[in-house]
């Protein structure tokens, strides 16, 4: 998520974080048609505005793990005073390695932050291929656990692969985390907040969309559906389908921003942040759980 999100989302909290200005570059694609598939809402939990309104994870290893969650308030603050001052949707592997994502504001890398299973903590820094973005908003890593997919903000036609940080043995915590392939969307997405997968080549992903001109929605949950499981070898093809408008309901009036997204797959239940506008963002905003229906 940029800074200028940032701001808007946290307008009420302002003093926290030092907070830049990032463009949106907007193009236009007819929608693809809605699918079959359909979640419904099935309760919400209040999110908290410090610890809770970045993104969240469900950790499948120790065993009786927590939910985790990412928000301004959880970032270290030997993170922050080495300019590390935002962190973005996080996920976990099944073999319980748990991995957030974080950004400046200027410079030409991003990190990814990675807790073992045993608790110990690394990180690995990815030097930004030419034209890349800045920002990272959230990662994904597959079911085999091998491969970390992320996104950048704006209008966006393609998803990142990486080697999952701390897990796939190509990965070293002192040389960079390289770019592994692409996959290529067949439709644009925008401003998408987080990704997790539903199965071996299936994507959901919760947009903060504020124009809605291309799914005929704003903040639409978004389904991906890969050409084949992410190898790091060779490029995939993503078929991209709006699903649904996530909830957008609050006390205060103005904008809402869709956030991080966790799908469990022993309970089934997705969930997804979205955090309320204005003087509310304090009190009502929510992670809303959703059945597969």
């Amino acid at each position: 998520m940029p800074a200028s999100a940032r701001q808007r989302c946290h307008a009420v909290l302002s003093g926290l974080v030092t907070l830049a200005t990032a463009a949106v570059v907007s193009f236009a694609a007819p929608a693809p048609a809605s699918a079959a598939e359909i979640w419904n809402e099935a309760g919400s939990d209040r999110a908290d505005p410090l610890t809770e309104s970045q993104g969240l994870a469900s950790v499948e290893v120790p065993a009786n793990s927590p939910n985790r969650y990412t928000g301004i308030g959880t970032i270290p603050i030997g993170l922050s005073v080495r300019g590390w001052n935002h962190v973005g949707d996080p996920d976990a592997s099944y073999d319980g390695h748990y991995v957030e994502p974080y950004q400046r504001d200027s410079g030409n890398t991003k990190m990814y932050r990675v807790q073992a299973p045993g608790g110990g903590w690394s990180e690995y820094v990815h030097t930004l291929s030419p034209g890349e973005a800045l920002n990272n908003s959230w990662d994904a890593i597959s079911p085999d656990g091998q491969w970390m997919l992320s996104g950048e903000w704006g209008t966006m036609d393609r998803l990142l692969v990486f080697p999952t940080p701390g897990v796939n043995p190509a990965t070293s915590r002192s040389a960079n985390l390289p770019q592994a392939s692409t996959v290529h969307l067949d439709h644009p997405v925008r401003d998408v907040q987080g990704c997790d997968f539903s199965g071996p080549t299936t994507l959901l992903c919760s947009s903060d969309d504020p124009d809605g001109s291309l799914f005929g929605m704003t903040k639409p949950l978004l389904r991906v559906d890969l050409s084949a499981a992410p190898n790091g070898t060779a490029d995939v093809t993503g078929h991209v389908t709006a699903l649904r408008q996530l909830p957008l309901r609050s006390s205060c009036s103005g904008s809402f921003e869709a956030e991080g997204i966790d799908y469990d797959r022993r309970t089934g239940v997705l969930r997804v942040i979205v955090v309320s506008p204005g003087f509310c963002v304090l009190t009502d905003s929510k992670t809303y759980k959703f059945s597969r229906g």
